[in-house]
């Protein structure tokens, strides 16, 4: 299962890390968002020590989405050294996130 990433860990989990991070931002009533959980979460294992692979429920956490600006869900952000390199929106193939990821690795 990817990272559960909240307003409280943010920091922690994503502005510190040393390794790329994939962020999916997701709501449980999002169609789309089902779609691509299940490919967030096998991404997790394949890429386990290599990225961090999380997600954030948008309706929980409202402060990570407001500062990315997330309107449409789903979005999947790429980060590196905290900044972000790269984004995907909507429901997109497993290779076009791999991709993304392993671009800025």
């Amino acid at each position: 299962m990817a990272v559960e990433i909240t307003d409280a860990n943010f920091d922690e989990v994503v502005m510190k890390s040393d390794k790329p991070v994939l962020i999916d931002f997701w709501a449980e009533w999002c169609g789309p968002c089902r779609l691509i959980g299940p490919i967030i979460d096998e991404m997790h294992g394949e890429y386990e020590g290599k990225a961090i692979i999380g997600k954030v429920d948008v309706d929980s956490n409202p402060g990570v989405s407001a500062k990315f600006g997330v309107r449409n869900i789903p979005t999947v952000l790429f980060i590196k050294n905290g900044e972000v390199a790269d984004k995907s929106i909507g429901a997109v193939p497993k290779e076009q996130l791999k991709g993304k990821l392993d671009a800025i690795m």
